[in-house]
C-alpha cells in the first residue's frame, strides 16, 4: 500500500503543472511584504511571449526579466502603480492583462455591450418580420367564401 502511495505521489509530481514553478527560488525577494506585492504585480502582467499567461505563471527568459524588473523596482521604493506605468510606457498597454480604460481602449470595452445591443435588436426585428402583421391578413371576398361553404356541404356526407 505504501508503494503504491509513492508511485501515486511521483507520477503527480511528474505530471503536475510546471508554470506553479515558474518564479524561481533565486528571484523571490528576503522581504514577504515586497514579495507578495511583487506576486501580486506580477499576476496582472502579460508575458509578450505565451501572451496568455501571466508573467507569475510563465517559464518564458522574458517573463523572468520582467519579474526581477518588477522585483527591482519594488526595491527601489517604487509604488504598484509607478511599476505598472513604468512597464506599460516600455511595452504598451499590451503588457496589461487586464488593460486599463482610456480613450484607446473604450472600443475594447464598449464592444461588447455594443454587440449585445445589436442582437437584440436583430432578434427584434426577426420576430417582428416572422409575424404577419393585421394589414397582411386578407379576409375572404363573399364570392370566396360562397365558393368554399359550397365545397365544404359537398365533401360532408348528408
Amino acid at each position: 500500500m505504501k508503494r503504491l502511495f509513492s508511485i501515486a505521489v511521483l507520477l503527480f509530481l511528474a505530471f503536475a503543472p510546471g508554470h506553479a514553478l515558474a518564479v524561481n527560488p533565486d528571484e523571490i525577494l528576503k522581504d514577504p511584504v515586497l514579495e507578495e506585492r511583487a506576486r501580486n504585480l506580477s499576476a496582472q502582467l502579460r508575458c509578450m511571449v505565451c501572451q496568455n499567461q501571466s508573467i507569475d505563471d510563465s517559464n518564458a527568459e522574458l517573463a523572468k526579466d520582467l519579474r526581477l524588473l518588477v522585483r527591482e523596482r519594488i526595491t527601489q521604493g517604487d509604488s504598484d502603480q509607478q511599476v505598472i506605468d513604468y512597464l506599460v510606457s516600455r511595452y504598451g498597454e499590451f503588457v496589461l492583462l487586464k488593460p486599463r480604460l482610456s480613450e484607446k481602449t473604450i472600443a475594447l470595452w464598449a464592444m461588447p455591450a455594443a454587440l449585445f445591443a445589436v442582437g437584440i435588436v436583430a432578434v427584434f426585428l426577426f420576430l417582428r418580420r416572422s409575424r404577419p402583421s393585421r394589414k397582411e391578413e386578407k379576409l375572404l371576398s363573399p364570392e370566396e367564401q360562397a365558393r368554399v361553404d359550397q365545397l365544404l356541404r359537398q365533401g360532408r356526407p348528408d
